[in-house]
């Protein structure tokens, strides 16, 4: 599936299922909420901590999913095409960072 099948799915399912979209502002605290999700997940499973009794422990692609459902939503409703973005992005990123990390003493252990 690609960005622009996920935008369009998820649009779907909104219109069959959800009866609308959330606000953007609900949509964004729902996203903070799933991140914090996601954290306690990998705090538990890479951290320090210790899964609780009833939490899952093969949660991480599922709240991973959360993540980026919402995130798909706030880009539907706000009109963002993802995948240009995600475009911009790469080469932004490649422009600014082409030999950053590659000179970082922090990373070449």
């Amino acid at each position: 599936m690609t960005i622009a099948e996920a935008q369009a799915a998820v649009d779907r399912w909104i219109k069959d299922y959800g009866v609308r979209y959330f606000s953007e502002l609900t949509n964004m605290a729902v996203l903070t909420e799933e991140v914090g999700e996601l954290a306690r997940v990998i705090a538990r499973r890479y951290g320090d901590q210790s899964f609780k009794p009833g939490e899952n422990p093969d949660a991480l692609q599922e709240e991973m999913a959360d993540v980026l459902w919402v995130l798909i939503c706030l880009a539907n409703q706000t009109g963002t095409d993802l995948t240009e973005a995600f475009k911009a992005t790469i080469e932004k990123k490649t422009k600014r960072d082409a030999l950053r990390h590659k000179n970082n003493d922090k990373l070449k252990s």
